[in-house]
């Protein structure tokens, strides 16, 4: 079999059945990876996978070549994909701003203003804050639940891991160590006598930045680039993940989803690990 569709559902929310599976599938074997939750088929079939996707809408379907499909580098977006929120945001909240930096945030996300203006503009925002407050808005930091599972396992099993991010490194430093990532990138604010000055330091972390980083980091550990598999959420992301092996919209942007070939709407981010075949008994 070349090709091996991968089914996954949010169990919390509603398991996919194998009835369902046979119904819309016909006669095949499904492997089951998890029960009610995630599900390998391997076929050499053309599947229809618009119609597909309305007949299951609560399931993540991912179909992809069988060859390589356990990846060796994870290249991972912080904000709203490794974390749940976004960390600029919760910064300015300390500045009284959320809803107008969030704004810029969500614009810049879904790709209608460019990203390196849109972070310019949100920190010149927060001019005259309090460095102090970093540490108080990394306590609002939740990780997206999964994470620490997905980089576990994937280094478990050989995998490079790094995070890279249009965020700040302050952030992005302290999320890698709590997870595990072997990796860590992002942007840097300008502090002075403990004061932010509304300042990004040159050079600032592009969406392109992000694609040279999945080239770098691939060459670094003698990979190619279908080898790596990229998850993120936003308009920054997409190069990433248009570039990799596997390139996953993590409950993104609709911009991102319209562009993207593979889409996890309902799992959360163990679903990267049922897209490259594993169990959850293989799970870390």
């Amino acid at each position: 079999m070349s090709y091996v569709l991968t089914l996954i559902a949010n169990p919390d929310k509603q398991q996919i059945t194998l009835s369902e599976i046979s119904e819309h599938l016909g006669a095949v074997e499904p492997v089951c990876l998890s029960e009610g939750e995630a599900y390998d088929i391997f076929t050499d079939e053309v599947i229809n996978l618009v119609e597909l996707q309305e007949k299951l809408p609560h399931v993540d379907i991912i179909l992809q070549e069988v060859a390589e499909r356990r990846k060796k580098l994870l290249i991972a977006d912080m904000d709203s994909t490794i974390v749940t929120g976004e960390t600029l945001d919760d910064l300015a909240e300390f500045a009284g701003i959320k809803e107008q930096v969030a704004e810029i945030t969500t614009r810049a996300m879904n790709g209608e203003i460019q990203f390196r203006d849109a972070l310019r503009e949100r920190v010149a925002m927060l001019k005259g804050l309090s460095s102090d407050f970093m540490e108080e808005a990394m306590k609002m930091v939740h990780l997206t639940p999964g994470a620490e599972t997905l980089v576990a396992t994937m280094k478990a099993n050989g995998a490079y891991c790094a995070l890279v991010s249009g965020g700040f490194t302050f952030f992005t430093s302290r999320v890698a160590a709590q997870v595990g990532f072997d990796f860590n990138a992002g942007n840097m604010m300008e502090i002075k006598d403990g004061t932010l000055t509304g300042n990004v330091i040159d050079p600032i972390l592009t969406k392109d930045s992000k694609l040279d980083y999945l080239h770098k980091l691939c060459a670094e550990q003698g990979l190619t680039t279908d080898q790596a598999v990229a998850v993120g959420d936003g308009a920054n992301d997409l190069p990433m993940i248009l570039e990799a092996g596997l390139g996953i919209a993590y409950h993104a942007k609709p911009s991102v989803i319209a562009r993207a070939k593979h889409t996890i709407n309902h799992g959360n981010l163990t679903a990267l690990l049922f897209a490259q075949g594993y169990s959850k008994s293989d799970f870390q």
